[in-house]
């Protein structure tokens, strides 16, 4: 039986990042989303890309195999992945889902290594309009109840009821990933009360994308409930210098977990298509 590998680094303030890593061939990074963690927001995922791919899980702070740190601000987590990024030493590929892609985003924006990335609706503050701000408040104050009432997994499952379509919710509730996710129900209040902060650092503002050199393929999901995700698609791509935009019929925003096939078909043309991604591939192939 091989042994587990996993890949460390250490973050701009002291935090330990640290992931799992499955597969062979160039280094591709995934990003997980608010609701989990590296590993379990890739378990779907994993399969169509280990074959491809040496594949880095890391968890953002206070999240499975990370530190734990008071400080959960945006950018200290866009640092987190920066670091993460450059501590494995040659070009890398990114990808990253819901708010892992805004993460990604950011640390293409500062680490050289980045030579493409890829993100799944990426919910730029920016793209935010006010009537969907306010219906965002309700599930955020029912978590804030549950949280306090220590229904971690009713809180859990209020923000994914909010983001994601009805099959994706049940799909999440049969799979036990909302009862595996729970337990990071108070790190995500505190995270996003933090994002909601009017001076809080956002890493799809426009000067930070148009930073981005590295290619970017922005998807998104034809069932995709929010107006917010789609728009933000839209912010993002009118600000890195090169970008393509590519729909998943059929999908929602939970598609990586759900729909995973299509995202990997998706995501291994985007990084072969990619020059610097692909010479990183044909060196590793050549290896």
């Amino acid at each position: 039986m091989p042994a587990e590998r996993i890949h460390r680094a250490v973050s701009a303030d002291g935090a330990e990042i640290a992931g799992r890593v499955h597969g062979d061939g160039p280094p591709l990074v995934l990003v997980h989303g608010q609701p989990g963690d590296g590993d379990l927001d890739w378990d779907a995922l994993l399969p169509y890309l280990t074959d491809r791919f040496t594949c880095y899980l890391p968890s953002t702070r206070g999240r499975g195999l990370s530190a734990q740190h008071p400080d959960l601000a945006p950018e200290r987590r866009v640092e987190d992945i920066t670091a993460f990024v450059d501590s494995i030493g040659e070009p890398v590929a990114l990808f990253g889902h819901s708010r892992g892609g805004v993460l990604a985003l950011g640390a293409a924006a500062r680490s050289p290594a980045a030579a493409a990335v890829a993100a799944y609706e990426p919910p730029a503050a920016e793209a935010l309009g006010d009537e969907e701000a306010q219906r965002l408040q309700q599930p955020i104050e029912a978590m804030a109840q549950a949280v306090a009432e220590g229904r971690m997994t009713d809180a859990m499952r209020g923000f994914v009821e909010f983001v994601g379509n009805d099959d994706e919710v049940a799909t999440l509730h049969a799979t036990g990933y909302l009862e595996s996710a729970s337990k990071y129900a108070p790190t995500l209040l505190e995270e996003l009360t933090l994002e909601a902060q009017p001076e809080a650092f956002t890493p799809t503002s426009p000067s930070v994308l148009a930073a981005i050199t590295a290619p970017v393929l922005l998807l998104h999901g034809s069932r995709t409930p929010l107006r917010w995700f789609t728009d933000a698609v839209g912010h993002v791509a009118a600000h890195v210098p090169d970008s393509e935009v590519r729909e998943i019929a059929g999908a929602g925003h939970g598609a990586p977990v759900v729909e995973p096939h299509a995202v990997a078909e998706e995501l291994v043309g985007f990084v072969a298509s990619s020059p610097a991604a692909n010479e990183a591939h044909t060196a590793a192939a050549r290896d």
